[in-house]
């Protein structure tokens, strides 16, 4: 294998268990240089887990875990990590600059401030104590320190929670520049729209084992339906009937159509049949459907 195509990052079979509960459970797991690779799964799928056995917070009961080919527990891999979980205590009193200084003294290469402060777009708060800052400010300032290091793997546990859109959008902004950097970043989040916008590759979990990976586009061809919005005359009844339609849903005054027949079909039969519809939306299965389809494909297994 070509050293560039070596992962980053990686999982050989492992299990770990607590106890009676197994939460890994012979997983194989890679992560390679300049991908955003995000973690889904409902609670309990094992995610967490992952994370910190690849961060080498805990150890497998079998198997093994690697970063850059090593021991995750090994300081010179650590040096080239950087890592933002759900939550963090950091000194309240210390001010945003002094925690980006005292963080990149830890790395040899690290970004040069303002450039890590422009990333996580904490510019404007530099000059402010940690204590003093509002909730998503405080998680810029987390991301911030995490990719101060230049690290070549950076793992995002629920980065955006607590974030309007504004600051939601410019960390998916900075997000997109590492991995063009070369950076490998691992996202675990409940907000599958920003995998669907972000990921190249989404692995979903289910009690400790791989359910599915691939592109967005490999888990949306695992949902074969689309839906159609529209308002109509017609009745939803009759629509009901038609060849390839599962369902229609009366949603105010517009009928929501869920079909696994060809689109342009029947999006040309609701128009032949209603000359009078408007305000038509068609859109394919999205990450949500397939997530929900594959965690309750699991669940039925």
């Amino acid at each position: 294998m070509n050293k560039l195509d070596q992962p980053v990052a990686a999982l050989h079979g492992v299990v770990k268990r607590y106890g009676d509960v197994t939460a890994v459970d012979g997983l194989d797991l890679e992560v390679h240089r300049g991908e955003l690779l995000a973690l889904l799964g409902p609670n309990g799928a094992g995610k967490s887990s992952c994370v910190s056995l690849l961060l080498g917070l805990l150890r497998p009961d079998a198997g093994r875990a690697e970063l850059f080919g090593r021991n995750p527990q090994h300081v010179d891999v650590r040096r080239r990590i950087g890592v933002m979980l759900q939550s963090a205590e950091l000194p309240a009193t210390l001010r945003v600059r002094e925690l980006l200084r005292l963080t990149a003294s830890y790395y040899p290469q690290p970004r040069d401030l303002a450039e890590s402060a422009r990333l996580a777009g904490v510019t404007d708060v530099l000059a402010r104590p940690y204590a003093k800052l509002s909730g998503g400010q405080k998680r810029r300032v987390q991301f911030a320190l995490a990719l101060c290091g230049r690290p070549g793997v950076l793992f995002l546990d629920e980065p955006t929670v607590g974030m309007d859109i504004d600051a939601r959008e410019r960390l998916w902004w900075a997000m997109r520049t590492l991995v063009g950097e070369g950076c490998a970043v691992v996202l675990t989040t409940h907000y599958l729209e920003e995998a669907e916008v972000l990921a190249t590759r989404v692995v979903v979990l289910g009690r400790g084992r791989v359910l599915s990976e691939g592109s967005v586009d490999t888990l949306r061809a695992h949902v074969a339906s689309t839906r159609i919005r529209c308002i109509s005359t017609l009745p939803a009844a009759m629509i009901a009937g038609w060849p390839g339609v599962e369902k229609v849903e009366c949603g105010g005054e517009h009928l929501i159509i869920i079909s696994s027949a060809e689109v342009e079909g029947l999006v040309r039969r609701l128009l032949d049949s209603d000359p009078a519809l408007r305000d038509l939306e068609v859109r394919r299965a999205g990450l949500a459907e397939a997530f929900t389809q594959l965690t309750r494909e699991a669940e039925a297994a």
